[in-house]
């Protein structure tokens, strides 16, 4: 343990100071190419102009580079190899986007992904909705605010381990651990393996990141509730309003935007989800999502490269319209 944190700040350490190394060393560089001191007239103004020409890419650079190491290359490359064969050594052609439009386990895969698009963007950005409100009335709302902003800085796999304790399920005969088991036989019912119940895991599964993303959704709303002039609400309350005429027809119209982007935001997290089901049910009792099924196909039971691949371009194409909509919007509203 004390290795790793050891290790940790090592890292942190030689990270920060490399990035000011780099600042410090880059500014240096472009004063020494291009000096404007004890240079006079038209050499200093072009050398000032020259610097400014320069020391934008000196700093977007190496971002530039990373993306094209890290994130271009390896969509190119998974695009070929959804042309090629199982090894990727031989050119297949369109075999496995046939295979994957035949196949089962793909289609019961896109159900899913589709039944967590629908349920989970809508349950975190109105919970967040309704809580960014709610918590602006009261005194501890700060507190609360806190609280239900914890779980986003849990790790996926962490709050997988939480929620695993929650739906625990002991034998016949044995006391059960898990809160909701234990609830259900407070009230006399029968305990039950709730993550391998088909269908229903699903919405089982949706609630742990439910229980994350509320928090993300509640600040960006709250944020942009704050924004809505106090001046507009003062005169709904002087015309007559009650409070939900003044939340349907003034705060909401006027923060659609802001919601639309949180909606958004969390679609293409949802569209990613691996973690969570791949730590509760690995994909058992037809709880398989498109990037476990990428996963599986990609690097278990000797790997796949042309079957992997061929399912994250399909992810890929599902979350890039969304997320170039994402950006525009959130220009927008940005003004720009």
């Amino acid at each position: 343990m004390a290795s790793q944190i050891l290790s940790a700040i090592i890292v942190i350490v030689v990270g920060v100071g490399g990035c000011l190394a780099y600042f410090w060393g880059a500014n240096k560089l472009v004063d020494l190419v291009y000096p404007s001191r004890g240079v006079s007239g038209t050499a200093a103004v072009d050398n000032l102009r020259r610097q400014g020409l320069v020391r934008p890419w000196l700093f977007i650079g190496p971002a530039i580079l990373i993306l094209g190491v890290y994130l271009i290359y390896p969509v190119v490359s998974t695009l070929l190899y959804s042309f090629y064969d199982k090894g990727g050594d031989n050119f297949v052609g369109l075999n496995n986007y046939r295979w994957l439009l035949g196949d089962e386990e793909f289609r019961n895969s896109l159900l899913n992904n589709l039944m967590w698009l629908i349920v989970v963007p809508a349950a975190c950005t109105f919970l967040g909705l309704i809580i960014a409100v709610l918590t602006d009335k009261i005194w501890w709302g700060t507190i609360a605010k806190s609280l239900i902003f914890l779980p986003l800085a849990i790790s996926f796999v962490g709050a997988s381990v939480i929620w695993k304790f929650v739906y625990e399920y002991r034998g016949d005969g044995q006391e059960q651990i898990g809160i909701l088991n234990a609830i259900v036989q407070a009230f006399g019912g029968q305990p039950q393996v709730w993550i391998s119940l088909p269908f229903w895991n699903n919405f089982f599964l949706m609630i742990i990141l439910i229980w994350i993303q509320t928090g993300f959704a509640m600040v960006i709303l709250s944020s942009a509730l704050r924004g809505i002039p106090e001046e507009t609400i003062e005169a709904a309350v002087i015309d007559g309003a009650n409070p939900f005429q003044i939340f349907w027809k003034i705060m909401i119209p006027q923060i659609w935007g802001t919601i639309l982007v949180v909606w958004t935001t969390i679609t293409i997290l949802v569209l990613k989800v691996f973690d969570i089901v791949l730590t509760m049910t690995n994909g058992q009792w037809n709880s398989q999502v498109l990037a476990n099924l990428m996963f599986n196909w990609m690097f278990r039971g000797g790997g796949d490269f042309g079957r992997g691949a061929t399912i994250a371009i399909v992810i890929m194409i599902g979350v890039l319209p969304i997320m170039i909509w994402n950006i525009r919007q959130a220009n927008k509203e940005g003004g720009r």
